[in-house]
């Protein structure tokens, strides 16, 4: 549903036509309704679109696991496991296209054999397993984010569809830090949905790479109308880019952000605490896992 995916697959359209099968899997981790607007635009984009919803199969298999690296490789299992059951709906399947860019590959392994060292696991790269009878194909497996931007003004993308941030690809189970339940994802859905929502209406969206928000494994003390709470605090993070390699904090207002703070404590249930935060890469990276 994002950049990558969506260049690569209007660029797969243009090429193979009605043989070309996309397929959208919800994993019960994208942002808030995010599921069918996707649907609805790639509709009206010409492309033959399927989605599927795996949102129990993949929140069950990512049950009680905590640590960051198995997260993303659960993720990356079950999404094998769910196109492939796909595959066999679709007779004469002999691809499988993905939208894996270049910066996945030098950031889940050393491209070249050299010595950069496995930063994060990405769920498209590494290849698929024996028991698949698909052969990969990744048109822009050497290109970096801005590259891609061009192939799609090329191809005659929408500009609203290119200028979307990227998006992870376990979506907001890395933005969950410690164990994914359907109730974190729930408060990480709202919280994500106000800030980003804040950000295009203040005229931000545009002047920010990526953005998005973190659930902390903290709890904080806190205080509503008479009463003490005891609840969890969220990081809001925005970065500017060009590659994604190397990424600057964004410097948003003081009005804004003290705006979206008070929307998110009065709005989302279970957070009384919001912090910004003001870190480059390098050392950290744009998302937290």
């Amino acid at each position: 549903g994002g950049v990558d995916s969506t260049v690569a697959g209007v660029l797969l359209n243009k090429a193979i036509g009605e043989n070309l099968h996309c397929i959208f899997v919800n994993n019960g981790l994208l942002r808030k309704n995010e599921f069918q607007d996707v649907l609805d635009q790639y509709e009206h984009m010409g492309l033959n679109i399927k989605g599927v919803d795996a949102s129990a199969r993949f929140l069950d298999a990512l049950k009680g696991i905590e640590d960051p690296e198995k997260k993303r490789k659960i993720i990356g299992r079950v999404f094998i496991e769910v196109f492939d059951d796909e595959a066999h709906k679709v007779q004469n399947v002999k691809w499988l296209a993905q939208g894996t860019i270049y910066p996945d590959v030098i950031e889940s392994v050393s491209a070249t054999g050299g010595p950069s060292a496995t930063i994060k696991s990405h769920h498209n790269v590494g290849g698929l397993p024996d028991f698949m009878k698909l052969k990969v194909v990744e048109p822009l497996k050497m290109l970096f984010k801005d590259e891609v931007r061009r192939v799609g003004t090329t191809l005659e993308v929408d500009e609203e569809r290119l200028g979307r941030h990227p998006f992870p690809g376990p979506g907001l189970a890395i933005r969950i830090l410690g164990d994914v339940t359907e109730e974190k994802v729930r408060i990480l859905q709202e919280v994500d949905a106000i800030f980003i929502n804040g950000l295009q209406e203040w005229g931000l969206y545009d002047d920010v790479w990526q953005a998005g928000a973190m659930l902390l494994p903290v709890n904080s003390v806190g205080v509503m109308g008479d009463e003490r709470t005891y609840e969890k605090c969220v990081a809001l993070r925005a970065v500017e880019s060009t590659d994604g390699m190397t990424a600057d904090w964004v410097n948003l207002p003081y009005e804004f952000l003290q705006k979206t703070s008070n929307e998110i404590i009065n709005k989302v249930p279970g957070v009384n605490r919001v912090v910004y935060d003001i870190s480059s890469k390098p050392p950290a990276t744009i998302e937290w896992e």
